[in-house]
């Protein structure tokens, strides 16, 4: 339906809404579909991202990273190696200038304000780990941003792989510190620390991480200016 719009001309919602008779929607019910559109923009007015996680879910939610970028979080988590809520030893947050980190036994707690303050989360295969290891951690907490998972929105432009392999791939750098860490080494520094109270390893575990997050932002551009691209491409096959 997308795609047969552009056909026929229709550039925007707006333009939409300017002209119901004159663009063809297939079988959808017109005052269905005029009703729907006055709702997202609407809400997009009101940045009411709420209306876009149930619209978008997570394989569309790519389309709502320019709208929502300035209230975007980039989020990955560290652990023990364990599977339960207690497991969760860190969370990086980076809002595209400032990195934060909030720590097991020290400001882990802060996670439930924070997060309340964004409208949208991207991480790197979250959905089937950093936010349940989350839900487990923080009995009750319901996450209703828009969740751009770039795991699999990459692989939907043939970027495949896992994190550090897809950043060497896209030429993303780490810094000289964590170059060559990888999660297990994340839970080897976390016990070092624990064990020898060793704050050089938990400020490398705390470097690693960082890097984690903030290298989310330029995979998140590359995401969504190729399925962008790929998109508007088979428009024009259509």
């Amino acid at each position: 339906m997308e795609a047969s719009l552009w056909k026929q001309g229709c550039n925007s919602w707006s333009h939409y809404l300017e002209d119901l008779k004159r663009f063809k929607i297939g079988s959808a019910e017109k005052e269905f579909f005029r009703k729907q559109v006055h709702s997202s923009m609407k809400s997009l007015e009101e940045g009411r991202h709420q209306f876009f996680t149930r619209g978008l879910g997570l394989k569309e939610a790519w389309r709502a990273f320019p709208d929502f970028r300035s209230s975007c979080v980039y989020l990955d988590i560290e652990t023990d190696g364990g599977q339960g809520g207690s497991s969760v030893t860190m969370i990086g947050l980076y809002d595209g200038k400032e990195f934060q980190c909030l720590v097991k036994g020290d400001n882990l707690e802060n996670f439930r304000d924070i997060i309340s303050q964004y409208s949208m989360i991207v991480t790197f295969f979250g959905s089937a780990f950093d936010l349940p290891m989350l839900q487990k951690c923080f009995s009750g907490i319901r996450f209703d941003q828009i969740h751009l998972d770039l795991c699999p929105t990459l692989r939907r432009v043939d970027v495949r792989g896992g994190l550090k392999k897809i950043e060497k791939q896209l030429g993303i750098a780490r810094g000289e510190d964590t170059e060559g860490l990888n999660g297990y080494d994340a839970i080897l520094l976390w016990q070092r620390f624990q064990r020898n109270r060793d704050d050089r390893a938990l400020e490398k575990l705390i470097a690693y991480n960082r890097d984690d997050v903030v290298n989310l932002e330029k995979l998140a551009e590359i995401a969504y200016q190729r399925l962008q691209e790929d998109t508007l491409e088979k428009a024009r096959l259509f």
